[in-house]
């Protein structure tokens, strides 16, 4: 319990940990600098920005289909 406490404060940003979930939607991303966010990334930020970047992603695929299907 207090692991999940300790991580709870790590100091990563949510701009910079939407950056890391950004790069790992794309699939590219060093492994060191895997290992230094994953040393860094705080997990609540981490879990709002994966399904904020979610969200966005079925909305544009959804963009994409309803533009391509009225045409």
């Amino acid at each position: 319990m207090q692991d999940l406490k300790d991580a709870a404060r790590r100091k990563m940003s949510f701009g910079a940990t939407m950056k890391a979930i950004l790069w790992a939607f794309f699939g590219v991303r060093k492994k060191s600098g895997y290992e230094q966010d994953s040393a860094q990334l705080n997990p609540v930020y981490l879990i709002i920005a994966g399904v904020i970047a979610a969200v966005i992603f079925v909305v544009t695929l959804l963009l994409i289909v309803k533009s391509v299907v009225a045409n």
